[in-house]
């Protein structure tokens, strides 16, 4: 949100700098994120001054160039070339000067510069009015009143102004700060907690009269829930035209693009007071009869922004007499009602209409407008005559015409300002310090919150209905608290704490778990548990049905809760590709959620994902791809590291790889792992190969922890190393091997390897090739030669009795 310094200074007459009020916002809880100096006119004039043009001639090499000279103030004339054609002997012009900095409507800049033009010297630029910003005339140079004297600065002649702007984070709950008015009456709590009492000025509207009643709208609101307060007005014989400049400044200064002096007005009025208004051409609204109403689901509405729309049975529209819509209440106007140039009279609304049902239409229809962002989180419905009467007189101001109806304002039922007792004891214990309490009052009193009763326990307090966000007992100590200022509180320098014994303690696998993993390079991740419903296509391991639904999802894209972690992973993975990151590894641990027959279901996992190069680019380190064997290797030493071995291998049933394993313990699922297809890497945008491992961390964690860890020291003897090329079917697995291996020396051999296959045309059909290595190692003694051919000729033996090996 922006807040227009100036602006705010019609409400509070403060003299502080900017940064100082900023500090103080702050403080008190309306953060403001940067602060920007803007200018009514890009870059000030700076280098534009006054000039008479003493002559001007034809140029001798360029029909439409003129050669003039120009009294600019200085010692003599100078000499400039101009290709406006009503450039003339006598005129006085604005001249920008060697070295000026203009602005184009990009707002890029360029420099004034001495320069030939068809071989004259130029010196400087005659300007037209949209070349320095005043207008968007460039049908020939800006002529200036005559009774300038030539070097005047232009800044000097016309109206600059210089503002700064807060960039406010507004966080939801602070709807009563979304106005400059908010803000001012913020900002003045505050000042008064410093010791500067400043008086809130607030516009008036005494002025206000009905001038005749010649155009007068009949008013039915038939869902009084949805709309607690409506009112409008009609105003005739207006003229639409550009607003006054200082409207313009007012709101090209927080970033808004003037329209027309209708549209401005309320646009101003919804960023100076907070309420939004909305203008109908009356010649558009049929019958002269507003209707505030739901309509059937399958309703056509065309929007200002020209798409076509489909509105839900719970969608607030405004009507006119043949029920036909007009407007999204609270959210978006409508193309066939607006003002235009030919508009002579309007209908103006002012209404506070329900947050929860603006919040779900326009998270519906996509929409998010000044309006909506302000009734979703609850305006002041006190203030909706006040702003009508406002906006009104404003309209006259600058449009002319007269108010040619009574005010109609349909409030059924007042909405209550807020009952709140304060205890002392509880405020102290809270803000863990004590605040006088002659302090408390006047704080309470800043912030228009009305003391009813004072004992010598608390406070009888009534909070304005525009604070939402204090209802509670809590809520009020908040308040006086932010206006006290944290900074002020005295804390105690001790530390109080427990320590929880515990058998088993989750977090600390969790920890030991993540360690281990970011010693092996990886990086931890924490994504979104909201995710695409559309994911679900991607896989048929997951189903709809299964789907834990947002009633009001922020958007399309956070529709549904995560079914699973790859999705999520992969959308970490894109990212950090296109941003010349191609060699990852990350882990996640993290929930899913299922909707079953038998109720909601939360399961935990780890996720792992590996994509590219083993290990950063370096000039001695030879590059090496991640590939299964290395996710395998990374999951079983995990596994092993809590104790889980002796797990059973097989093939995976998930359909997101492409290849893939399970490993279980029994009948107990730990991991899958594998490589994800392409397929889905291609829905992504993900062009490399990436590795995926998901733990059901709730399995890991039943069966983790329950083996014990043998620890045994170094060996004293060396181990000794063979290497066997054996030549086998094709049918025949490394598996197969490494357990005959075992099978065939259980005391010496220590270890099996795979190091090499070959399968090609070189071979017997039906064959390949495997080379095998074998650790040998005795932990009492060194290992003599005839010990080692001996095992050697054993294993040679094992291979060729039960799978046909032969060496080759």
């Amino acid at each position: 949100m922006k807040i227009s310094y100036n602006w705010l200074k019609q409400f509070l007459k403060v003299d502080w700098e900017a940064e100082k009020t900023g500090e103080l916002l702050t403080d008190l809880g309306l953060e403001v994120e940067g602060i920007e100096t803007v200018e009514s006119i890009k870059g000030s004039l700076a280098g534009i001054v006054v000039g008479k043009v003493l002559t001007c001639v034809q140029h001798p090499n360029a029909d439409r160039l003129r050669v003039t000279t120009v009294d600019i103030g200085a010692e003599a004339p100078v000499q400039i070339v101009c290709g406006a054609p009503n450039v003339a002997e006598g005129q006085t012009v604005p001249v920008a000067t060697i070295g000026t900095v203009l602005y184009d409507d990009k707002g890029e800049s360029f420099k004034i510069k001495k320069g030939k033009i068809r071989g004259e010297e130029s010196f400087g630029m005659i300007c037209a009015e949209d070349e320095l910003g005043l207008g968007s005339g460039h049908d020939g140079i800006m002529v200036l009143d005559d009774e300038l004297e030539a070097g005047v600065p232009a800044a000097e002649v016309f109206n600059i102004e210089k503002d700064e702007v807060f960039e406010i984070g507004l966080t939801p709950n602070r709807a009563d700060g979304m106005s400059h008015y908010g803000t001012a009456r913020d900002l003045r709590a505050g000042m008064i907690q410093q010791g500067t009492s400043l008086e809130l000025i607030s516009p008036s509207v005494s002025d206000f009269h009905v001038d005749d009643r010649t155009l007068k709208f009949d008013v039915v609101v038939e869902d009084s829930e949805k709309a607690p307060r409506y009112a409008g007005v009609t105003i005739s014989d207006i003229e639409v035209k550009d607003s006054p400049e200082w409207i313009q400044n007012r709101l090209k200064a927080i970033g808004l693009t003037p329209i027309n002096n209708i549209v401005d007005v309320t646009n101003y009025v919804l960023h100076e007071l907070g309420q939004p208004l909305h203008a109908f051409d009356a010649a558009k609204v049929k019958g002269n009869k507003v209707i505030v109403k739901t309509l059937p689901s399958g309703t056509k509405f065309t929007t200002l922004d020209e798409v076509e729309r489909e509105l839900h049975e719970e969608d607030l529209m405004i009507c006119n007499g043949n029920e036909e819509p007009m407007c999204i209440a609270g959210v978006f106007g409508g193309i066939d009602s607006g003002v235009t140039k030919n508009t002579t009279s309007i209908f103006l609304e002012s209404a506070y209409f329900n947050p929860v049902s603006v919040r779900k239409t326009a998270k519906r229809h996509a929409l998010n407008t000044d309006a909506s962002f302000r009734f979703e989180r609850g305006i002041d419905a006190n203030f909706t005559e006040y702003a009508l009467k406002r906006a009104a007189n404003l309209i006259i101001e600058v449009a002319g015409g007269k108010v040619s109806s009574e005010l109609i304002d349909l409030y059924p039922s007042k909405i209550a300002d807020f009952e709140v007792f304060l205890s002392f004891e509880k405020m102290d214990r809270l803000i863990g310090a004590e605040i006088p309490r002659e302090t408390v009052k006047n704080i309470l009193a800043s912030l228009d919150i009305k003391v009813n009763s004072v004992t010598d326990g608390g406070l009888g307090l009534t909070v304005p209905s525009y604070r939402v966000d204090v209802t509670r007992e809590a809520d009020v100590i908040e308040e006086i608290l932010r206006v006290y200022g944290y900074n002020n509180v005295e804390f105690s320098h001790k530390l109080n704490t427990s320590i929880s014994l515990s058998e088993f303690d989750g977090v600390k696998i969790e920890n030991v778990v993540a360690n281990q993993l970011i010693a092996q390079g990886f990086n931890e991740t924490m994504a979104n548990s909201l995710t695409k419903p559309e994911y679900l296509n991607l896989t048929d391991n997951l189903s709809e049905e299964h789907n834990v639904a947002m009633l009001n999802p922020l958007s399309s894209d956070l529709g549904v809760m995560r079914q699973s972690l790859l999705f999520s992973g992969l959308e970490s993975v894109i990212y950090n590709v296109n941003r010349k990151n191609g060699s990852l590894k990350f882990f996640e641990f993290g929930k899913t959620y299922h909707k079953f027959e038998s109720g909601y279901s939360e399961q935990k996992h780890l996720t792992l994902f590996v994509s590219g190069n083993r290990t950063k680019d370096s000039w001695n380190t030879p590059q090496k791809t991640s590939e299964f064997f290395y996710l395998k290797g990374i999951v079983e030493t995990m596994l092993q590291r809590l104790g889980i071995s002796k797990v059973k291998v097989t093939p995976t049933k998930n359909d997101v790889f492409s290849e893939g394993i399970t490993l279980s313990l029994g009948k107990i699922k730990l991991v899958d792992l594998g490589v994800v297809k392409r397929s889905i890497n291609k829905t992504f945008g993900i062009k490399q190969e990436v590795l995926f491992a998901d733990f059901n961390w709730d399995n890991v964690l039943k069966v983790g922890g329950k083996t014990s860890i043998k620890i045994a020291g170094l060996p004293k003897f060396p181990a000794v190393k063979r290497d066997f090329a054996l030549l086998v079917d094709k049918e025949t697995t490394f598996k197969e091997l490494y357990n005959l291996a075992f099978q065939a020396e259980k005391n010496l051999l220590k270890d099996v390897d795979l190091f090499d296959v070959y399968e090609g045309d070189k071979l017997a059909e039906g064959k390949k090739s495997y080379a095998l290595s074998f650790l040998l190692q005795d932990e009492n003694k060194t290992l003599n030669d005839k010990q080692i051919d001996k095992i050697m000729k054993k294993l040679q033996q094992t291979f060729e009795k039960n799978v046909g090996a032969t060496l080759r």
